[in-house]
C-alpha cells in the first residue's frame, strides 16, 4: 500500500462531467428486497449473529422535514426473509474471504454477516449475490463488491464508534444498511430517482430505524444536518467535493474514490478548522461522480 499525503484545502473545481448528467437507463430493475423475499423464502429464517445485533443503540429521530428525508420504520430487527439457512452458510463464507484480504473490524465483518445482500439486487442475480463482484441494479450504477464496502466501512470507523454518518449515492440500499450497524445515525443520499425508491423498498422491510434516506444531489451534501464524523461515497469524481469537506467535523473522516480510468482510494481528514489532511489507500473502480438529480 502506498501512501501520500498533501494538505487542504485545496483548489477544488467540479467534479461533473460538463457534458451533462447521467442519462436514465433504459432497463430500470424494479425487483425490491420484499419480493425478492417472496420469491426465495419459504418459512426459513436468517438470523442476525450476536454482535450486529447490538451495534446500535438507542438510535434518534430527525429534525429535518419529511420532504427532506424518508425515515426508515422503527425497529431494530432486520427481516426473517431470504434464503434461510443456506444463506447464511454462504455469506459467512462471503465474510471469511472478506476477512482473509485484510478487513479485520470484527463489528463491520458482523455488520457484512447480518445484512443478506441478495435481497438487494435482482432475483436473476442472486446466485451471485455473495461473490466478490459488484453487479449492476439498473440505470448504470452496480452494488459494490463486499469487500470495498467493508474496508471503506472499516476505514470510515477507524475502531471508533460513529454517530453521524453521510453517504453520497444510496444506490439499492445495501451500503447503508451495513452503516447503520456500525453508526449510531445514517444519512444517504440518491441523485436517481429510481434508485431511491428502490433503496426505500429495499429498506423498508427490514425496519431499520437509523436510516435517513434523501432524494437530491449527493455533491451538495446536507448541510442542515452536518456536521458528519464520517462520510463515504461510493462513485468516483476527479476530486472530492468542497461542500463535503466543508461538512465533516473536526477529527472526522471522508473515503472516497478518486479518478477518472484510474481509480484510487482516497482517505481525508480534517484535523482543524482550516486544515484537512489527504491519504492514498489503495486502487478501486466505481462508477463517475455527477451533479444534479435525475
Amino acid at each position: 500500500m502506498t501512501t501520500n499525503e498533501k494538505r487542504f484545502p485545496l483548489n477544488l473545481s467540479s467534479v461533473v462531467d460538463q457534458r451533462g448528467a447521467l442519462r436514465k437507463s433504459p432497463t430500470a430493475m424494479p425487483q425490491t428486497a420484499m419480493q425478492n423475499a417472496a420469491i426465495h423464502t419459504k418459512n426459513l429464517k436468517t438470523n442476525l449473529p450476536p454482535l450486529a445485533k447490538t451495534a446500535v443503540t438507542n438510535p434518534t429521530s430527525s429534525s429535518t422535514s419529511k420532504r427532506e428525508s424518508d425515515r426508515i420504520s422503527t425497529n431494530k430487527a432486520l427481516p426473517s426473509a431470504g434464503m434461510g439457512m443456506v444463506s447464511d452458510k454462504i455469506r459467512q463464507a462471503m465474510v471469511a474471504r472478506v476477512a482473509q484480504q485484510g478487513v479485520k473490524d470484527n463489528l463491520v465483518l458482523a455488520a457484512l454477516e447480518a445484512i443478506p445482500r441478495h435481497l438487494f439486487i435482482e432475483s436473476g442475480l442472486a446466485s451471485q449475490a455473495y461473490i466478490d463482484a459488484s453487479l449492476p441494479i439498473g440505470h448504470h450504477q452496480t452494488i459494490s463488491q463486499p469487500y470495498i464496502v467493508a474496508r471503506m466501512t472499516e476505514i470510515l470507523r477507524n475502531g471508533k464508534n460513529l454517530q453521524r454518518v453521510l453517504e453520497i449515492g444510496t444506490g439499492c440500499g445495501y451500503q447503508a444498511a451495513v452503516l447503520s450497524l456500525v453508526a449510531k445515525e445514517v444519512y444517504s443520499i440518491e441523485r436517481i430517482k429510481a434508485l431511491h425508491e428502490l433503496a426505500k423498498n429495499n429498506l423498508r422491510p427490514m425496519r431499520i430505524a437509523n436510516i435517513r434516506l434523501h432524494y437530491g444531489d449527493g455533491m451538495l451534501g446536507l448541510p442542515q444536518v452536518a456536521p458528519f464524523d464520517g462520510i463515504i461515497l461510493a462513485a468516483a469524481g476527479l476530486e472530492v467535493p468542497r461542500a463535503l469537506l466543508e461538512q465533516l467535523a473536526i477529527g472526522g473522516r471522508l473515503i472516497a474514490p478518486v479518478g477518472g480510468r484510474q481509480q484510487v482510494l482516497q482517505l481525508v481528514e480534517r484535523i482543524s478548522q482550516h486544515e484537512w489532511t489527504s491519504s492514498v489507500l489503495e486502487q478501486c473502480h466505481f462508477v463517475p461522480l455527477h451533479q444534479g438529480v435525475v
